[in-house]
């Protein structure tokens, strides 16, 4: 197919005509894809797997630091390639089958011959994995996303993302009440190698559905720049649109305030002696929260921007930890665990408010700028954490978790403006002066 430009009509009728097509397919991509990493949760099941290898809250916290940074740090290093295609579905499908999907095959392979003869060196192992896993995700997470604002029409991507994750998420309920059965069922750590297992499945499953999605080829144009004006436009784009430096600023510490996450299973676990299978249940909570606000903010996304569904999600995170704290008995933590469901509902639709700050030309540069920038914060926060937690306990990481959650609120409400209002009064700003300015 002959590429199109952005001011087309052929272009804007071609993706209309596969809109229906992509949106179905796109929705079951999603849904098979959090069906399976329910099974593999980075927040509750494999915290706690680590846990049984080792008690280093350091070694623990490196879950959370593989799972955000993992996915976000890599992701400018692949700005000015993707931006340069007029086909973004090739580096998900293809490249993704090995970068992302593979490892989780691997995984329970060496889980299940390493656990029970060698701890220490699967303690290593799946640590490595993971983090081919997080990497791989991250290679290809600029493209995946350009590829869902292409086919995806703006009037329309928040109903989308909160029909994609809440499909997701309510399948992944179930996974999560299964995988919990699993760790109750099964000596460790068979029930984690079943649980790894049916995640490799799933997230496949999901592979064969995003390998189906249409899109029409697109150039730009902009001239192709070397990667060493691409880096070096970088400090302009920043200089200039001082609403998405600010929107980067708030992002840093909505990260710091994430600190807590990669401890709030073990912690609960720890203070009130529960099973694995019982913990691992909480992530049914997770689940349920995220679930219930994807229906809701998806479509109050659309009507009304993105920014009050972000100031929401960062105090629902402050609430968790909040409850977290103070429950007075462990029943509790299926609230906190649902509040903390709701902030990674917002979590994910934060690609989406990436996008409208930025054309199609430059919105690489925006998705990959966000990204990286948030994934430095992703990565150092769970280190101070675990460094924290080592010295002094999990008290304060908490409750640092709780204070830059409450400041990362004040600067969503009274600094960053809603692009979409400060799009109808004033055009953005280009991130280089070879570029069309953002409508």
């Amino acid at each position: 197919m002959k590429p199109f430009t952005e001011e087309s009509p052929a272009y804007h009728a071609a993706v209309e005509k596969n809109y229906r097509h992509n949106f179905v397919i796109g929705v079951l991509d999603g849904t098979f894809f959090w069906l399976g990493a329910s099974f593999i949760a980075s927040g509750v099941i494999l915290p706690l797997f680590v846990s049984r290898l080792t008690d280093n809250p350091l070694l623990i916290g490196l879950v959370a630091v593989i799972n955000s940074a993992g996915f976000l740090l890599p992701q400018l290093f692949t700005v000015n390639w993707v931006q340069q295609l007029a086909i973004k579905k090739d580096l998900p499908i293809k490249v993704g089958l090995f970068s992302e999907r593979l490892p989780i095959f691997l995984l329970p392979i060496a889980m299940a011959v390493l656990v029970p003869r060698a701890p220490k060196v699967a303690l290593a192992v799946f640590l490595l994995l993971y983090a081919w896993h997080s990497l791989g995700a991250g290679l290809i997470g600029v493209a995946w996303q350009d590829m869902i604002a292409k086919v995806i029409p703006v009037r329309r991507r928040g109903f989308y993302m909160g029909l994609t994750n809440f499909g997701g998420t309510a399948t992944g309920v179930v996974g999560a009440a299964f995988a919990a059965w699993l760790l109750g069922r099964y000596v460790f750590p068979t029930g984690y190698v079943y649980s790894f297992a049916l995640a490799g499945v799933f997230i496949f499953i999901s592979w064969l559905f995003i390998a189906q999605t249409r899109e029409v080829p697109l150039i730009h144009n902009e001239e192709p720049v070397s990667h060493r004006k691409f880096w070096g436009s970088l400090p302009a784009l920043l200089r200039r649109d001082g609403n998405f430096r600010a929107f980067l600023i708030t992002q840093v510490v909505m990260s710091t305030a994430a600190m807590g996450w990669g401890y709030q299973a073990v912690f609960a676990a720890q203070r009130w002696n529960l099973p694995d299978s019982q913990t691992g249940a909480l992530t049914s909570a997770i689940l349920i929260g995220q679930s219930l606000a994807n229906l809701a903010f998806g479509p109050l996304a659309d009507r009304k921007g993105y920014k009050i569904i972000l100031e929401i999600g960062v105090l629902a995170l402050a609430g968790s930890f909040l409850i977290t704290l103070f429950a007075p008995g462990p029943g509790w933590l299926w609230l906190a665990f649902g509040l903390r469901g709701v902030n990674q509902a917002v979590v994910l639709l934060i690609m989406m408010f990436v996008l409208e700050f930025s054309a199609a030309g430059v919105r690489p540069t925006y998705i990959g700028l966000s990204n990286t920038v948030s994934g430095i914060a992703s990565a150092l926060a769970p280190l101070l954490g675990g460094w924290l937690a080592l010295s002094f306990g999990y008290l304060p990481v908490f409750w640092i978790s709780i204070l830059m959650g409450l400041v990362g609120w004040v600067l969503l409400r009274f600094w960053v403006i809603e692009p979409r209002r400060q799009n109808a009064s004033a055009p953005a700003v280009s991130p280089q002066p070879s570029h069309q300015p953002p409508q």
